[in-house]
């Protein structure tokens, strides 16, 4: 548990709240990480009414994280640097072990596709169209944007150099600006882009789905406090929707360990999605 209120950007959700659950100490400080998908400004705004909300169903204090990139996400994650954190479907069969974080929900009636997405106009209008091309994504360790986009093209037998761009966010720009032939994406993030940007790019593949990001909490805080997080998320999702819009969900469902079992089933290891390991990184901290 993190007792000290420093937040990345300078952000602090310490609002405090009624106390609703007896197993979370009114005043304790806990962190709560958050895949760097789009930009630590962008993520602070949509995140910031659910940490708040939480804040408030629990009378514990939520602090937003992220990092500047997703390999220094997986770092921290790797070092336990978060006491819950988002992360994706990769992430937590790798994590879930290495780390013990322990799911505790997910979005509610959804499944993860990884998207291609062309220029509009570009006369890019299939994957074959990709051959011997530069392909943005977000990160080696994206699941959907990457892992599972990067693998679709070897299945079909396209060549093609990744160029990583460190967001969701610019791997959209870069297509939309003709930087980039195409890239790779998810439907969430693609759906939540500046609309101008979204109006220039087309989906010209979708991968299968599998099961979503992960909320999960890391093992040492206890079970009590992941009951705690699991019912409030829940809640605030089912009182206030809005706030779960507001980061492109319709809900919250509670989740388990074997969710992931799809994911397990690829069989990858782990140098193999390009995961980051722990290395020279500066994670947020107390």
């Amino acid at each position: 548990m993190r007792a000290l209120c420093t937040a990345v950007l300078g952000i602090c959700l310490s609002m405090a709240g009624p106390l609703r659950s007896e197993n979370l100490a009114q005043g304790e400080v806990y962190t709560f990480g958050i895949v760097p998908q789009q930009s630590a400004s962008r993520l602070a705004k949509m995140w910031g009414p659910l940490l708040k909300e939480l804040s408030a169903q629990t009378g514990a204090t939520f602090l937003f994280r992220t990092t500047k990139d997703i390999p220094t996400f997986e770092a921290c994650l790797s070092s336990g640097a978060y006491d819950v954190a988002y992360m994706n479907p990769m992430h937590y069969a790798i994590f879930s072990k290495q780390s013990d974080y322990r799911a505790i929900a997910r979005q509610a009636d959804k499944r993860l596709k990884g998207l291609i997405v062309a220029r509009s106009g570009s006369g890019i209008e299939e994957i074959g169209n990709l051959d011997s091309q530069t392909i943005a994504f977000p990160s080696p360790g994206a699941f959907g944007a990457s892992i599972l986009t990067r693998s679709a093209l070897s299945s079909h037998g396209v060549s093609f150099e990744p160029s990583y761009v460190k967001s969701h966010d610019s791997v959209y720009r870069a297509v939309a600006a003709g930087l980039m032939q195409a890239g790779g994406g998810v439907s969430r993030t693609l759906g939540s882009v500046d609309p101008e940007v979204r109006a220039q790019l087309s989906i010209i593949y979708e991968t299968e789905s599998f099961t979503p990001h992960a909320i999960a909490v890391l093992g040492e805080v206890g079970t009590e406090f992941a009951t705690s997080v699991q019912e409030a998320l829940i809640a605030v999702a089912q009182t206030n929707p809005d706030v779960a819009k507001g980061i492109g969900m319709r809900g919250f469902e509670m989740a388990q360990d074997t969710d992931w079992d799809d994911v397990r089933a690829l069989g990858m290891t782990h140098e193999e999605t390009g995961i980051s390991r722990q290395g020279d990184v500066q994670c947020p901290s107390d």
